[in-house]
């Protein structure tokens, strides 16, 4: 597998290099070459496979011969270990759950895989790895887990202080073991900041062995393709228009979707879901980026002001903002539209989205409004509602059933080491550590 970086089509890598590195040296992000493109019969036989084995297929597609087929294969079954079931709400849309890991969010999927890769390529070396991650809610605890204990590897965790709900606290502070939790006087960018600033300090990149497992990591996003297919393979109307509602914030999981349209999933729209942080609806509107300081919100995890991944999106498409255009609609809604849209969902259908899920089914539903074409809409529901209780009523919260591994994280004890968003402060730590 060949790829390049976003900052320069002609600095290549490995794949084996690109997940070990993070990023490229010159400040770009890792992207395929070329993506393989599955003929319309891998499609239409979906439906016959594991999803093991469908990520199996798309991860060999993907990789070729860079990891042989067996040690794939256990890499594969290893993190794919849970489901990415479809709930119908109605005959033209479904919630794709994807909460079902030990962590309860999406970022399962990503972390777990890039955790058993990195360590397939480290096998032989005898120096320990440090992990980094910025986190604004999700990432932190999913990747905190998939490394737990894994001889070799060291986790630091960045998440901004006051800015991830009490759950998720407990999540990326009660891990223990190699898992260290900085919490950074800050926002989610200024941890991502901070993250980056680390990989292209000299005396850092000379003495520490650092990657990183955001969605920077091509490791982590290359499998959140696998979803996608396994979705596609639910939807009984395939004769319509397939549409997929991605909440977004550091834009990851659209990308990782995008990935998989490149390689032949028939999807006619992409749809971005952003909360009021909207630098990429408004890039679309008017094709000038300006990033912006992160606002925070109830949708935390979405709380991004300089989103990572857009430099991998605009690739994509060649640079091309037309022809993105017309492949991705984007939308933003405030706090206060959220909770509508939770409040209406769970009376018309009794379900219960989380705050990021609404967001996505909200953009979906406007979408719709303003399309009249027959469409089959896929939300991507990226975390567990009860991971967010200030989100809903007494009577959603009532008939919301938490999982024991969420209750037992309340009887946990946080640890967590504070310190300013200021770079020469989080570099002592790391030389010291």
């Amino acid at each position: 597998m060949k790829l390049y970086s976003t900052a320069n089509r002609n600095a290549t890598a490995t794949f084996e290099e690109a997940v070990v590195r993070g990023m490229a040296d010159d400040g770009g992000l890792y992207m395929p070459s070329t993506f393989p493109m599955f003929p319309r019969e891998f499609f239409r036989s979906l439906g016959e496979y594991s999803f093991q084995e469908t990520s199996f297929r798309v991860a060999k597609a993907l990789i070729e011969d860079e990891i042989p087929d067996e040690a794939l294969r256990g890499i594969v079954d290893g993190a794919i270990s849970f489901p990415a079931p479809v709930h119908r709400l109605d005959s033209c849309t479904g919630v794709l759950e994807l909460f079902h890991g030990p962590t309860l969010a999406f970022k399962d999927f990503g972390a777990r895989f890039m955790a058993r890769t990195l360590a397939y390529f480290k096998r032989n070396e005898k120096h320990a790895s440090t992990i980094l991650v910025a986190t604004s809610g999700d990432t932190g605890s999913a990747v905190a887990h998939g490394f737990l204990n894994l001889e070799g590897f060291s986790v630091v965790l960045l998440y901004p202080s006051r800015r991830v709900s009490a759950i998720q606290e407990l999540q990326l502070t009660t891990v223990g073991g190699n898992v260290t939790a900085l919490e950074i006087d800050g926002t989610f960018d200024d941890c991502q900041r901070l993250v980056k600033q680390a990989f292209r300090d000299p005396l850092l990149s000379s003495t520490k062995s650092l990657t990183s497992a955001n969605s920077i990591n091509i490791a982590r996003l290359l499998p959140q393709s696998f979803y996608y297919f396994q979705a596609y393979a639910q939807i009984p109307e395939k004769d319509k228009p397939v549409l997929f509602s991605v909440p977004s914030g550091n834009f990851g999981n659209l990308t990782a979707g995008l990935m998989a349209w490149k390689m032949g999933l028939p999807v006619r729209r992409f749809i971005a879901a952003t909360n009021v942080n909207d630098v990429v609806p408004k890039y679309l509107a008017t094709g000038v980026f300006n990033p912006a300081p992160a606002i925070a919100t109830l949708s935390n995890a979405m709380d991004v002001g300089n989103p990572n991944n857009l430099p991998r999106i605009v690739a994509l498409f060649g640079g091309s903002l037309p022809d993105l255009r017309k492949t991705l609609y984007a939308a933003s809604y405030t706090d206060q539209e959220t909770r509508e849209t939770i409040a209406e969902v769970y009376s018309r259908y009794g379900y219960i989205l989380d705050p990021h899920g609404a967001v996505g089914y909200r953009a979906l539903q406007c979408y719709g409004q303003g399309n009249s074409e027959p469409h089959c809409g896929i939300v991507l529901e990226t975390a567990h509602p009860a991971k967010f209780p200030d989100a809903y009523d007494e009577a959603m919260r009532q008939s919301l059933e938490v999982p024991e591994r969420l209750q037992a994280l309340l009887r946990g004890t946080k640890h967590s080491i504070k310190l300013p968003a200021d770079f020469k402060e989080f570099k002592e730590f790391l030389i010291a550590t």
